[in-house]
């Protein structure tokens, strides 16, 4: 069986897997109060992320329930069981505006900077973050009594942002990574990526200088 991270936050149970040859994580929310569900990043390895689910039952007194499946970016690693899991579960699924049409899975959700998406029990906000891709997004789970989340797809590692194809694309992710991310966000928001370990905005913001200036 696929090993799960539990974290339980104020409003929201988080449990992660790692799946597929290229590690790929797969995030699962879940509202303590209604059981209501958000799948982020449906990747690789269908049979995991139904463990995954089957072992949410615990996370809330309601019995849970999976309401959207939010893709981070279109790349073919992190939609690898979208189309299974959203068969199986009924879930809507979501994803940034200018990555939809690259997705084989018809998106029921076009998702733009700035949209909140409220799941009975706790919100996700979207934040475009172009570059990796067009329409790559992050989410940010606000938490009222602790860190906030950002589940930042491909957009952000520890140590640095997501590889793109070019000086104009990394210039956009960049920018959009500095101003929508670093100066918005508090330095204990931790950072939880497409792939790889957690990270927090204050251990990455001393070497913004030195990812400007690499270019990468």
């Amino acid at each position: 069986m696929t090993d799960i991270a539990v974290t339980a936050l104020t409003d929201v149970v988080l449990r992660s897997i790692s799946v597929g040859p290229m590690d790929n994580n797969v995030y699962l929310l879940t509202s303590r109060r209604s059981g209501a569900q958000v799948l982020i990043d449906a990747a690789a390895d269908a049979p995991a992320i139904e463990q995954l689910l089957a072992s949410s039952g615990e996370d809330s007194p309601a019995e849970p329930r999976l309401a959207l499946i939010i893709t981070t970016h279109r790349h073919h690693d992190h939609v690898g069981a979208l189309a299974a899991v959203a068969e199986r579960t009924g879930a809507r699924t979501a994803a940034g505006r200018d990555d939809a049409p690259a997705i084989d899975v018809p998106t029921a959700v076009l998702l733009d900077h700035g949209d909140v998406g409220q799941f009975d029990g706790f919100d996700l906000e979207a934040i475009a973050l172009r570059g990796h891709t067009p329409g790559s997004v992050a989410l940010l789970l606000r938490d009222p009594e602790g860190p906030d989340h950002l589940f930042s797809g491909d957009s952000l590692f520890p140590g640095g942002v997501g590889r793109t194809a070019g000086p104009e694309d990394f210039a956009s992710l960049y920018r959009d990574v500095v101003e929508r991310v670093f100066d918005v966000l508090d330095d204990d928001t931790v950072v939880h990526p497409g792939h790889g370990l957690p990270t927090t905005i204050g251990a990455e913001r001393p070497a913004l200088p030195a990812w400007e200036k690499r270019g990468w």
